[in-house]
């Protein structure tokens, strides 16, 4: 491990941007302050006024180990972290075997600490029949329980009311759910399909999976949490409507939070004429109207975190006509990179971004000294360059899919470096990628 200088940095952190230098000693922050200077053997990089961010946390990836590495794999998917400045992830269950029980969930952990880049954590989901499985959960073993409130296969669909309320009474956790009303998606399809059988067009996609759908099961999910008094976070809005059930303010005092997710503030229903079902995702992209609902929502902080819900597909499965191609795509590798392009719009402020990818999730899931540039913080950063274009092509996508939606576009900032736990582990696009990333911990 060596111990760094990051010299001539815009550190951004907790609302304000200071010129200075950090010192890394021991994977962790030793001193931030200007005009630090270098002991014998600290390597030096000069940030030459570049953004010092803290790195993103994202709590919403699809990596599909076990059991759909055809797709992708923990150590694919950490190494395209690497490259767009996310330094932990926290990884869905439905995987196969699902993480439903504790036994599948340390085995997550067991081969994340063999092969992960970055650092890691696990949900455990929750089904119609694992009620003693959340009920016995350690709280420092897991972010939270996924529940699937539609839109999910097999067990994981949890539709049982009486089930849901045992769960939003009795679990240990926070609960994380996505929330689409599967009988009000049945029944758009069903029409769909009177008119167009199995050659649907992929622009039907937002109106299968309708505002109605997301709405619908949003307001359960939050009265839900209401009636329990349970720790909720609703996962990726994709409707203004959505916004205005969450209330604007600080993350640390709310018992119910909102997260969204990149592609939701950067693609419209009229990119499916272009990209197809390469944007075909549940909950589904909708229109600019909810698009720009949904960047004034990230604003004010009625939607607390911003992350990606990262689930690649290959490219051949992405072929298939909309009625059969897979939901999900690929997108840690450029979500810091599209969070900054709304910076640069005016939409957002950089310090409302670092808020929502690292500090928020940091908060919410009391993750123990991470997602803030703090001394004696473990040193996970992302230093951005806002001034170095980037173009997107095929060659560069480090997923194992091999493709992005991005692919074409470019983007007008560029990740110049990420530092995990003080390892220098990407820079000028280059990886070094022999170190792993450990487990996160949760201050419960």
């Amino acid at each position: 491990m060596s111990d760094w200088l990051i010299t001539n940095a815009v550190i951004v952190n907790e609302g304000r941007r200071i010129e200075g230098d950090v010192n890394i000693r021991n994977g962790r922050i030793h001193r931030i302050g200007p005009s630090l200077t270098a002991r014998a053997g600290d390597r030096v990089l000069d940030a030459r006024g570049r953004w010092l961010l803290p790195g993103m946390i994202d709590d919403q990836v699809h990596f599909r180990e076990p059991g759909l590495t055809h797709k992708a794999d923990i150590a694919s998917e950490s190494r395209a972290c690497l490259a767009g400045g996310i330094t932990s992830y926290m990884e869905m269950p439905n995987t196969k075997p699902p993480a439903t029980d504790r036994v599948a969930l340390e085995a997550k952990y067991a081969r994340a600490a063999e092969v992960s880049r970055v650092n890691y954590a696990f949900y455990l989901g929750a089904t119609n029949d694992n009620i003693e499985e959340i009920r016995r959960l350690d709280p420092k073993a897991a972010p939270g329980i996924k529940v699937f409130m539609g839109a999910s296969t097999g067990n994981m669909l949890v539709d049982d009311p009486n089930t849901l309320d045992l769960i939003f009474r009795d679990t240990p956790v926070p609960i994380i759910t996505h929330c689409e009303d599967t009988p009000t998606i049945l029944a758009n399809e069903e029409k769909a399909r009177a008119i167009w059988g199995d050659d649907i067009p992929v622009d039907q996609h937002p109106l299968i999976r309708s505002r109605e759908a997301c709405v619908k099961s949003t307001k359960l999910a939050i009265s839900l949490a209401q009636r329990h008094g349970t720790r909720l976070h609703v996962l990726h809005i994709s409707t203004a409507d959505e916004c205005l059930l969450f209330e604007p303010g600080p993350v640390g005092g709310k018992r119910i939070t909102a997260e969204t997710c990149v592609h939701f503030l950067h693609f419209t229903d009229a990119d499916y004429a272009r990209l197809g079902n390469r944007i075909k995702c549940n909950p589904a992209i909708k229109t600019a109207f909810d698009r720009d609902g949904i960047t004034r929502a990230l604003a004010e902080g009625r939607i607390d975190v911003l992350a990606t819900d990262h689930a690649p597909h290959t490219a051949a499965e992405k072929a298939e006509p909309y009625v059969r191609a897979p939901s999900g795509l690929p997108l840690v590798q450029y979500a810091l990179q599209c969070a900054v392009e709304r910076v640069l719009d005016g939409k957002l402020t950089l310090e409302r971004v670092v808020e929502a990818v690292s500090h928020a999730p940091a908060t919410l899931f009391n993750v123990r000294e991470r997602g803030f540039v703090r001394e004696g913080y473990f040193a996970d950063f992302a230093l951005v360059d806002p001034e170095k274009p980037h173009l997107v092509t095929q060659a560069d996508v480090l997923s194992k899919c091999g493709w992005s939606p991005f692919e074409g576009y470019t983007f007008r900032s560029s990740i110049a470096a990420t530092f995990v736990n003080g390892h220098l582990a990407f820079h000028e696009g280059e990886l070094d990628d022999h170190n792993r990333g450990v487990r996160l911990e949760f201050a419960r």
